[in-house]
């Protein structure tokens, strides 16, 4: 006989509940451990057929353990689940496990494809970078609203050219350089941390022959190139091209219901920080780019039409397009083309 298994995890322990031929015949908890819930598995369901479990911060490492363990683990779409999950009339941990399992009796579900290390590695590095990024401006604009209190403005300037200006201000007036002086410090270790990941970062994209590829496009830079290929992983991934712009959130959502149909804004689904990063490379082609191309043409007649956000919205869709069709064929981005995608 085999056994259905649906595991709610959490950062403790693990919720387990085994089902086989239509009811429940187990159920209890195991601390939040792949090896640890491979041994109960194995010794209350010795013939596994699915093992569910839901997206989450430890779905990755869940899959591939239990997976090397030799165990049919599937990851599901938290968002299908939550729809089921929410029938039981009470929410408990061990409800949600129940729940789970009959989805994986019943094969009632998404399975979503979760990436490898190697691409969880690189990901990592990318959101490390702009985390820091995103906290030294921060810094320095906490340290400049400091300063406006005691009349002492910082004049423009970012880098070294802010450091100088600071430390310039505080000459006269030491109490005061005691308190920002650490800020500035820590301010200049977190640039300097954030170059360090940035040269990581511009190795991996010079190893990477995808990343060379995808910044043949204008407007795509290292950064981009990285955060898509390490989303993307392996281009077989996707049945074809024009189904990246959907997953990467870049397609209109739809309503309709009897009379009522309409198309809203795009459906912001997927990785939101690699959508920024396309949305960016659009308008980088639609206002500074210089290399001429039928794609940055048909941009510019959009925007004509349409303004600038909408036009730099369908921009980043086909540019996911393309970068996709590019990582498949291994060919360089042709300004010739027709964008037609």
């Amino acid at each position: 006989m085999e056994q259905y298994i649906g595991l709610d995890v959490s950062l403790k322990d693990t919720s387990i509940s085994v089902r086989q031929d239509g009811k429940r015949i187990w159920r209890g908890k195991c601390a939040s451990d792949p090896k640890l819930l491979a041994e109960v598995i194995r010794k209350r369901a010795p013939h596994p057929r699915r093992i569910v479990f839901e997206t989450g911060p430890l779905s990755v490492w869940f899959y591939h353990a239990l997976t090397a363990e030799g165990l049919p683990a599937i990851c599901i779409d938290a968002r299908h689940a939550k729809a089921h999950l929410d029938m039981a009339p009470n929410k408990t941990d061990a409800n949600d496990a129940d729940g789970l399992a009959h989805l994986a009796e019943v094969g009632f579900y998404r399975e979503v494809r979760v990436k490898g290390f190697d691409s969880m590695l690189i990901r990592t590095l990318v959101a490390g970078r702009r985390q820091l990024l995103k906290m030294q401006i921060q810094m320095s604009n906490q340290i400049r609203g400091l300063l406006k209190t005691f009349g002492l403005v910082v004049p423009k300037g970012v880098g070294g050219v802010f450091d100088r200006n600071v430390r310039t201000l505080l000459e006269d007036d030491a109490a005061l350089a005691r308190i920002i002086l650490p800020l500035l410090q820590a301010w200049s270790e977190m640039r300097r941390q954030a170059a360090e990941l940035n040269k990581q970062m511009v190795g991996l994209g010079r190893e990477n022959r995808h990343c060379r590829l995808l910044m043949s496009v204008p407007g795509v830079g290292i950064v981009t190139a990285t955060a898509f290929t390490a989303a993307v992983e392996d281009p077989d991934n996707f049945k074809n091209s024009r189904s990246v712009g959907a997953w990467v959130g870049l397609t209109t959502k739809r309503y309709q219901s009897g009379e009522v149909d309409y198309d809203g804004h795009i459906s912001r689904r997927g990785d939101g920080h690699l959508r920024t990063l396309l949305y960016e490379a659009a308008a980088v082609m639609l206002t500074r780019s210089i290399a001429d191309s039928s794609l940055r043409r048909w941009g510019l007649e959009l925007r004509e039409r349409l303004g600038f956000k909408r036009a730099a919205v369908a921009l980043a869709r086909k540019l996911a397009v393309i970068m996709h069709a590019m990582m498949k064929t291994g060919e360089l981005f042709d300004r010739r083309i027709e964008a037609a995608a």
